[in-house]
């Protein structure tokens, strides 16, 4: 299995092999101007072996202008990455993701079950994994839910602002488990890279691109109340439910 090799990681594997071919042709050069300073006059350089090691030394500089050129396009294609996550500002997104942070007391998650359930217990764990407060959901029926969590433990205590909790989902149908995943949703107000990848602010969750699963345009533009969907729209939306991954599951 190959790992994925981030935009960061792609630029100082770059770099440090510029550095070793600077090197490396540097000595090479050394090496050649010495030998033909102290090549014998009655044996000279074969004019074969001198003409392969200077189509040596143009293949090194040529490696040195690939590895320019693609550091220029990695650089540029962080920027792109950049400037393009920027549009979802201001729009309503929908991620497959869990963590978020307690502010003002509270959290927010949503959670989708693909089939109603008998029985659905929610969990928040705490950045070390430990489970901070479970309890009974209300919401059991197939389809999204919204869950606020108080930033109170299962015993009772207050906890403090700034934490980042995870949100679990342990739905069952009898004793046969449901399929289910934890979602973030809310208007987008901001756009940051970490590690060369484009993430969005979404309420108190920092969000990557990749983990976002729907998008749509915010209820309120500029004052003006988006309309209704078409019928056609609504036809789409339906289909699109009926593909969610986690339906296919089930």
């Amino acid at each position: 299995m190959v790992d994925a090799v981030t935009t960061t990681e792609a630029t100082t594997r770059l770099n440090n092999s510029r550095t070793s071919l600077v090197s490396n042709f540097e000595t090479f050069l050394s090496l050649l101007t010495a030998q033909l300073k102290n090549q014998d006059p009655l044996s000279p350089l074969d004019s074969n072996e001198f003409t392969a090691q200077l189509t040596q030394m143009t293949g090194v500089e040529q490696q040195l202008l690939t590895n320019d050129l693609l550091t220029s396009l990695l650089e540029a294609q962080q920027g792109g990455g950049l400037t393009g996550a920027t549009s979802y500002i201001g729009k309503d997104a929908t991620a497959a993701w869990s963590a978020t942070r307690l502010k003002d007391g509270q959290a927010n998650w949503s959670y989708e079950l693909a089939a109603s359930a008998s029985s659905v217990e929610l969990q928040v764990l705490d950045s070390t994994g430990k489970v901070v407060w479970s309890g009974p959901a209300s919401g059991r029926t197939e389809g999204a839910h919204d869950f606020v969590w108080d930033g109170k433990t299962t015993a009772g205590g207050q906890l403090a602002d700034g934490g980042v909790y995870t949100l679990k989902v342990v739905a069952k149908n009898g004793t046969a488990g449901v399929d289910s995943q934890v979602l973030t949703r809310g208007r987008v107000t901001g756009v940051e890279l970490y590690d060369g990848q484009p993430y969005l602010t979404i309420g108190a969750s920092i969000v990557p691109l990749d983990a976002v699963i729907g998008v749509q345009q915010s209820a309120t533009v500029a004052g003006a109340i988006t309309p209704e969907p078409s019928e056609d729209e609504g036809l789409m939306a339906s289909i699109a439910s009926a593909l969610n991954p986690i339906k296919l599951l089930s």
